[in-house]
């Protein structure tokens, strides 16, 4: 028992050294976890890697990445949540940390209280395309086929809740059509299926889909930005082509426990943002298909809460339910 009441009395003790180890201006004091809720050799995964590279030597502590899959990344935002905030432990955070407390009805997490913004650090783009067989060149033609039609056209997406199925359903919700979808178990089935001509359209990732569209096996109508994309300038956004105010990007930034010592969220900030204006990491990061961002930890912040009201009203008008 004497064990036990001593080990109460050190374990405040050390969580307030560590908290003013990384206010004092000496942080990083050990290697920094980057935690990626999804496997290796994903976007978010190589967003993560080519960061974390140059991140090491600019802090001076080696940054591991640390693959947590499972639950809809549920299983590795949870274990972000609960380690001790002094900024060693981090999450690379995408849509489902927004988007998950509205689609499942328990989720161990609040995210404005359990997590605080560092930055958005780069993001893919969503390109809306067909099938060769769909009688549609344009967002415009595509509305009015599937309007002419509600619930003979389908489309594919990597599972219920995922980035391609609710930029599918905000589509359909904004243009006012009606269209079925088919989940599958990853976007790569999905985007074989729709060259194959078994689905007749989907949201794919535009790195994804631009071979398929240069080779003529799809059709690209628009991408799913406020502004054109500079990895496919040619191809006009959807809400330009049709469906306006239409907005579904895929984005990867880093949060870490609430309660971290701002000391360590502005290093961080800084840090990541220098890193991301490198050109050598520019262009990397432009080669998979990334979009480098880097913004303040208050406008991540308020991009975070957006994107929660966002998709969790579609979430509760389209009656989106996870499997």
């Amino acid at each position: 028992m004497h064990l036990f009441r001593i080990a109460a009395v050190l374990l405040p003790c050390l969580f307030t050294v560590a908290q003013v180890q990384a206010q004092s201006g000496t942080y990083p004091q050990r290697p920094i976890r980057l935690i990626v809720p999804y496997s290796a050799g994903g976007s978010t995964d190589t967003v993560a890697r080519i960061t974390g590279a140059r991140l090491s030597e600019r802090l001076g502590q080696q940054v591991v990445i640390d693959n947590r899959t499972g639950a809809g990344t549920l299983i590795g935002t949870d274990i972000a949540r609960q380690a001790t905030p002094d900024g060693h432990v981090l999450l690379m955070a995408t849509p489902p940390l927004a988007v998950n407390p509205s689609l499942y009805p328990k989720v161990p997490y609040v995210l404005e209280r359990d997590f605080v913004a560092v930055t958005n650090v780069a993001g893919s783009t969503n390109l809306l395309v067909v099938h060769p067989s769909v009688a549609a060149n344009s967002v415009t033609e595509l509305v009015a086929l599937l309007k002419a039609a509600p619930g003979k056209y389908n489309y594919g997406s990597s599972g219920v809740g995922g980035a391609g199925h609710l930029a599918m359903a905000l589509f359909e919700s904004m243009a006012g059509v009606d269209a079925i979808h088919v989940p599958y178990k990853g976007g790569a089935p999905a985007v074989a299926d729709l060259v194959a001509g078994r689905l007749h359209m989907m949201m794919a990732n535009l790195t994804t889909a631009q071979p398929h569209i240069r080779a003529g096996k799809l059709r690209g109508l628009g991408v799913g930005k406020v502004k054109r994309s500079p990895l496919f300038p040619e191809m006009p956004t959807i809400a330009e082509a049709g469906v306006k105010g239409y907005e579904a990007n895929n984005w990867n930034g880093v949060v870490a426990p609430a309660g971290t010592p701002r000391a360590a969220i502005d290093r961080l900030h800084r840090e990541i943002t220098g890193t991301l204006q490198e050109p050598a990491i520019a262009e990397r990061m432009m080669k998979a298909g990334l979009e480098p961002v880097g913004d303040t930890p208050a406008e991540f912040a308020q991009y975070l809460k957006s994107e929660a009201a966002k998709w969790g009203k579609l979430v509760k008008s389209a009656g989106i339910k996870p499997e």
